[in-house]
């Protein structure tokens, strides 16, 4: 039950308690006010908190920003022109690029109807001067009866 390198029971050990000591309170000590003339900064600034206390430091000066060089004023008016202008110049070139365009469709659509025409047109007259089998009049089916008109016999 207990390790065998210990030489007695865990009950038979000597107990050593530590009691924590107290701290007296702070008092607080109330440091003289140094008066500081009005619009001057002293080289070493003292603060009263509150609480009494006293915190002495160097004062800082702010930071100046450097100067900046004048820059000329752009009117509104000149910016909104420029501007104006730019968008000018894109919506006329967009509009050249759209007229050419639509040209070129047109033209395309034109060379298309024409292709058709002459094929079209290629077709019919095949139909018209090709022998289809009788030369000459026309041949007119009534009641089963074959009758030629404007086909003499010699």
């Amino acid at each position: 039950m207990y390790p065998e390198h210990t030489p007695h029971a865990p009950a038979q050990r000597a107990v050593e308690v530590h009691q924590p000591t107290p701290l007296p309170p702070a008092v607080p000590v109330a440091a003289p006010v140094v008066p500081v003339q009005p619009g001057t900064v002293p080289a070493v600034a003292s603060i009263v908190l509150p609480d009494g206390r006293v915190v002495t430091g160097y004062a800082i000066e702010p930071t100046r920003p450097e100067p900046v060089a004048a820059k000329p004023a752009v009117s509104r008016t000149a910016v909104n022109v420029a501007l104006g202008g730019a968008g000018f110049l894109a919506v006329c070139g967009g509009l050249v690029l759209l007229t050419s365009f639509i040209a070129a469709l047109t033209a395309f659509i034109t060379q298309l109807i024409i292709l058709a025409a002459v094929i079209f047109g290629g077709w019919i007259a095949v139909q018209l001067f090709s022998a289809s089998g009788h030369r000459g009049g026309t041949t007119v089916n009534i009641r089963k009866a074959v009758i030629k008109r404007n086909h003499f016999h010699g």
